[in-house]
């Protein structure tokens, strides 16, 4: 967020705009550059910029890092190079960060002020690297962690594009059946006496459309509106997700993602020179709840010094590929790159997980909405030959 802040510098006042996380760590960083904060104050935006991207500025200063520029020089040029005037987000974002590197705050410390564009595993990533000065490797390993991530995430979302379609597909079917073909059937019926049951619930469905279609489509605007906002909802997500998580294989899968993203976060940091304990507490946050409690219990054992295969593993955190995998790590003193084959062995179990689902899930998902579709139609005929029957 954007706070304007009053400062008094040489015995005279001036205002500027910084971006901080909020009006404490604001008001610091105008106290370490040597100036008294008068006022500070939100400043409010009815209109929203576009987002600060921070994939693309991680790729492009390992690019510009590798070139041989200084950081400075790398940000400035980031900075330069974005268009629009200084309200654009990406421009705002990068001027707070130069202030923060003349100011003489490591650049871990400037992104920790801006907790929006820059998560806690991206800070400890560049922190670690300070320490050891190979700030493009570090950074370069980060990217290639977002892109593993987000490749995982894809194909999540491409196995649900098809089951979505075909009951979009099969939703609209039916509400055509049901609000223009029924009523201009029953019609036929209106005249008959003595009808079967399935016409005189056609019969009655024609009429109901007829006196009452304006509230019925209310209501079923009405539901969808519900839906959509019980959609984003903060509560009842978590709880309908925790429902469906009572499949075994929904939490199969589950645990499978989670387990990806624990080792990888915990490799990339053990790369960065970090140490087993604070990157397993880093990675923490990106674990259900179960995992993270179990996780913590973990954590408190191997600070005593237990073995970390051994205690994942007696905390249900490993498969059994990957618990044969962390083991030689901790003997060989490999254990970064063993935690990043563990994640792409349960990377290709997900895959595996994923592809059974949706070939299981798509044929009978053809199924119900044919179902459903065939069984008002039948509704729609049946009277017909029941009257042709009676007929003969």
């Amino acid at each position: 967020m954007q706070y304007r802040l009053t400062v008094a510098r040489h015995g005279e006042l001036h205002e500027r705009v910084v971006t901080a996380a909020d009006a404490e760590t604001a008001r610091r960083m105008a106290t370490a550059a040597g100036e008294h904060v008068v006022a500070c104050r939100g400043v409010f935006r009815l209109s929203r910029a576009a987002p600060f991207q921070t994939a693309l500025f991680t790729q492009e200063l390992i690019a510009l890092l590798n070139a041989g520029l200084s950081l400075v020089e790398c940000v400035e040029a980031l900075r330069d190079k974005s268009s629009g005037s200084a309200e654009n987000a990406t421009r705002r974002v990068l001027d707070a960060i130069i202030d923060g590197l003349y100011q003489g705050l490591p650049l871990s410390g400037v992104l920790a002020g801006l907790p929006e564009q820059f998560p806690a595993l991206y800070v400890a990533t560049v922190a670690s690297a300070e320490r050891t000065g190979h700030l493009a490797d570090a950074l370069s390993r980060y990217h290639r962690y977002e892109a593993r991530l987000a490749a995982v995430r894809k194909r999540a979302v491409s196995a649900l594009i098809y089951p979505a379609v075909v009951i979009a597909i099969g939703g609209l079917i039916m509400l055509f059946l049901l609000f223009f073909v029924i009523p201009r059937f029953s019609q036929v019926y209106a005249s008959m006496r003595d009808l079967p049951a399935a016409a005189r619930w056609l019969l009655w469905w024609g009429e109901s459309v007829e006196a009452h279609g304006g509230l019925i489509a209310l209501g079923l605007l009405a539901a969808a509106l519900a839906l959509l906002a019980g959609a984003r909802h903060a509560r009842l997500v978590p709880r309908l997700f925790a429902l469906a998580l009572r499949i075994p294989q929904l939490q199969s899968l589950q645990r499978l993602l989670a387990l990806t993203k624990l080792y990888r976060t915990t490799g990339l940091l053990l790369a960065g020179g970090m140490a087993a304990v604070p990157a397993l507490r880093l990675a923490s946050p990106l674990l259900p709840e179960p995992l993270r409690n179990a996780l913590a219990r973990a954590i408190a054992e191997i600070e005593t010094g237990l073995p970390v295969a051994d205690t994942l593993s007696r905390h249900g955190l490993t498969t059994p590929v990957a618990e044969r995998l962390l083991r030689v790590g901790e003997r060989s003193g490999e254990l970064p790159d063993m935690c990043e084959r563990a994640a792409q062995f349960c990377d290709e179990a997900l895959d595996r997980a994923i592809d059974t689902a949706t070939k299981l899930i798509e044929p009978l998902l053809m199924l119900v909405v044919g179902g459903l579709v065939g069984g008002i139609v039948f509704l729609l005929y049946m009277p017909i030959f029941e009257l042709a029957g009676n007929m003969q």
